[in-house]
């Protein structure tokens, strides 16, 4: 059965769309709940890129299923449903075009913070700690090496930006948003997430340098894990077979089509060049590697 085709953008007449992401297209279904539905779309430097990863959206849905039912122990989560049979009638109309890369989820007040955990030092945490020392406010040892685990794993807040750059900020200018109180309460919930998850992926040949996790408030008060969770579009996931610190990693995730773009004479701003045929195709396939490692199965 050849696979369906890629989905750049979903659009429904019957149901109210709230917001388009870079990847995600956000539907309100009741005073309750949001559909929120992956498309193929790939954002790399802030720019979305015209070419769809065919299958991306049903990786970064199933899989952060996956890890919801894996971590509920920790932190409850904002997911209902992924199966399209078990949503409301206004959706169950458009399966075909939702089946796999769905979710209906519990709406919530969500705190304006990405909650960032490193264990390794790589991307943007790099170039602050080449620059300063630091990251986020931790100082770190002299002389670590691009891509190095680190001692402990650290938390590394970022401000949230639908649009443009998100931006690297320390616990304090964490607090001075959200309060203390919710910023102790998010970084010890998000370190012993990393810790749980990057421990198991590790049995499954798979390192997890860093990650980012969002959360909110339900009706009743409660911190729920919401949005996606460890997926390769918001962690960095490396073959352990092939980790060697000193360096920048092979990856599972979206640094293949960064390092690409690189390659480019392209000054990153919109609009984004297309990709070739052959990056996208190897794209696809490392998202899908990444979710036979981790969940033990054929998506």
């Amino acid at each position: 059965m050849p696979s369906p085709a890629p989905v750049l953008e979903t659009s429904f007449s019957d149901l109210q769309l709230l917001r388009r992401g870079k990847v995600r297209d956000v539907y309100g279904v009741d005073d309750d709940h949001l559909l929120i539905v992956a498309t193929d779309r790939i954002s790399a430097f802030d720019c979305i890129l015209p070419t769809p990863i065919a299958r991306k959206g049903e990786v970064l849905t199933q899989l952060s299923r996956f890890w919801f039912e894996r971590l509920g122990g920790i932190v409850p989560n904002h997911l209902v449903a992924t199966a399209v049979e078990e949503m409301p009638e206004a959706v169950r109309a458009h399966a075909d075009a939702l089946r796999g890369r769905s979710m209906l989820v519990r709406r919530t007040e969500v705190f304006p913070v990405e909650c960032v955990v490193r264990g390794y030092i790589t991307g943007s945490g790099w170039k602050d700690y080449k620059r300063t020392g630091e990251v986020c406010g931790h100082k770190l040892s002299e002389g670590l090496r691009e891509s190095e685990q680190l001692p402990e794993p650290i938390f590394t807040p970022a401000t949230k930006a639908e649009e443009g750059h998100d931006e690297n900020i320390s616990e304090a200018q964490m607090g001075e948003i959200v309060g203390r109180e919710v910023t102790d309460a998010l970084r010890d919930i998000s370190l012993r997430l990393y810790k749980e998850a990057s421990e198991y992926a590790r049995t499954r040949g798979i390192i997890i340098a860093d990650t980012k996790f969002e959360f909110g408030r339900d009706r009743d008060g409660k911190v729920i894990l919401i949005d996606e969770a460890l997926t390769p579009d918001s962690s960095r996931f490396w073959p352990a077979d092939e980790y060697e610190p000193g360096r920048s990693q092979p990856s599972f995730d979206k640094q293949f089509v960064r390092d690409y773009l690189e390659t480019l004479d392209w000054d990153k701003q919109p609009p984004a060049p297309p990709l070739p045929p052959e990056i996208a195709a190897a794209t696809t396939e490392r998202y899908l590697e990444a979710y036979r490692l981790l969940a033990g199965s054929e998506l």
